[in-house]
């Protein structure tokens, strides 16, 4: 699988990473499918302390287990769970950043994160402490680069003015390129994007869409009601017929511009699996293309937070 590099970093991920988010509970499962992910040529797993309060690390930390030189591990901080469960707070302080990302070296089995991201952000936060945490533990050789996961245009802007952040998560796909106002900016400061929920919530995949959640078909998806969806759907399925699946054909959306350095769309099942990675081998977006898919869907932009 092709390889492209975060940021300025020295990490080169695949193109297609895992989404770790959707494994489940099951460990042997989630085993299973990371494992499947590895010998085909994935690289990138992407966790987060918050997912399942730490077990989704615990999975990552025994997948690799041997393997640990060969794969690269993102994972977030940030959202610190409330002592009775009832749910979690933000927390961006030096202090708690300091003392999660210790939590998550041994959920993980390692004694270093190679990509170490703040899972959230305000324009209220103490950024520059926040910002010292960060620096500080790359300095101790703890984390290897840092990024944010953040659709707020505030909050990416300080970021990219006073920290050397290499990435930024934000959620992209061909029905929701809010992200594209953004590429301009993190391109000069040659800060990648890594792409979140590109198959937007699987109605992008060869799933019909009256399998759609209640909520979909009762509200639509973001800027698209669900009639809509019953007539864009079908005529992006039925442009790319032939070249490729629409899974295929909304990953590589993602993949077209060089700003992003991956995409990672989650797996519950190993069918899932194997239709993101054959999306990796399927042939590219041509310039036609992808013009078509850009007049034919929403170019949004964030709304709040500016």
């Amino acid at each position: 699988m092709n390889k492209r590099r975060i940021g300025t970093s020295d990490l080169y991920v695949s193109e297609i990473g895992l989404g770790c988010m959707s494994l489940g509970t099951d460990e042997n499962h989630a085993i299973y499918l990371i494992h499947e992910a590895l010998e085909r040529g994935i690289n990138y797993l992407d966790t987060a302390d918050l997912y399942d309060r730490g077990l989704n690390e615990e999975f990552v930390g025994k997948a690799v287990k041997g393997k640990r030189d060969q794969v690269i591990i993102a994972t977030k901080v940030g959202n610190r769970w409330r002592r009775d469960g009832s749910g979690w707070d933000w927390d961006p302080s030096k202090a708690y950043i300091k003392q999660a990302v210790k939590e998550s070296l041994r959920r993980l089995q390692t004694d270093y994160i190679d990509l170490y991201q703040l899972h959230g952000g305000t324009i209220d936060d103490p950024i520059d402490e926040t910002i010292e945490a960060f620096e500080e533990l790359k300095q101790e050789g703890v984390i290897r680069w840092y990024g944010i996961s953040s659709i707020r245009p505030n909050v990416i802007r300080e970021y990219v003015k006073r920290s050397n952040i290499v990435s930024v998560m934000m959620q992209y796909s061909l029905l929701d390129r809010r992200p594209e106002e953004w590429f301009p900016l993190l391109r000069e400061h040659h800060i990648s994007v890594i792409a979140r929920g590109p198959v937007a919530r699987g109605l992008l995949t060869s799933r019909p869409l009256e399998q759609a959640s209640s909520a979909v078909k009762e509200h639509g998806y973001l800027d698209y009601s669900y009639k809509e969806l019953q007539t864009l759907i079908p005529k992006l399925k039925e442009k790319t017929a032939g070249r490729r699946s629409l899974t295929a054909t909304a990953l590589q959306f993602c993949l077209y511009d060089p700003v992003v350095a991956a995409v990672i769309p989650g797996a519950s099942r190993l069918r899932q699996l194997e239709e993101n990675i054959a999306a990796a081998s399927a042939p590219p977006l041509d310039a036609d293309e992808y013009a078509w898919l850009k007049r034919t869907t929403k170019q949004s932009v964030y709304e709040a937070h500016r």
